[in-house]
């Protein structure tokens, strides 16, 4: 299949059961696990350099309290599953960077937990997971 599954986490309950199923598939198919937590992230703004010197000390906060509450206690407790497995963080679009991410760790297949449609917003752009499938031609998975 794959030597290496991308798993899209959130922190959720749907993310968590996105990580067991990447998890069985990675040993089913001896290959690595790659865990990535994406902050959403707007490069769209104008700002002065002072507030973009702000801003760059925000991303680097978040970074590090997403490894903090997100995925290093994730990437622990599957530390005695005998697979490799690594994590990182973005800022961006989700689905964007997912793809990206996927590409640079040459991913044979993408999995995310099913996100339910949260308000208009949801309506009208669309969810993470329809983005995903239309923008990508690595194989998506969604875990119910």
């Amino acid at each position: 299949m794959t030597d290496t599954i991308l798993v899209g986490i959130d922190g959720s309950q749907d993310s968590r059961r996105a990580v067991e199923y990447g998890i069985a598939q990675a040993k089913l198919n001896n290959a690595q696990l790659v865990l990535a937590y994406v902050i959403e992230w707007s490069p769209y703004s104008f700002n002065t350099p002072e507030e973009n010197e702000q801003r760059h000390k925000r991303r680097e906060e978040e970074i590090q309290t997403a490894h903090k509450r997100v995925l290093n206690p994730l990437l622990e407790s599957c530390a005695s599953e005998e697979l490799k497995i690594t994590g990182t963080v973005r800022h961006g679009q989700v689905a964007d960077a997912l793809i990206q991410i996927g590409r640079e760790h040459g991913a044979g297949l993408i999995v995310v937990g099913r996100i339910g449609q949260k308000g208009v917003t949801s309506l009208i752009f669309g969810s993470v997971v329809s983005k995903l499938i239309q923008l990508t031609h690595i194989p998506v998975t969604v875990v119910p």
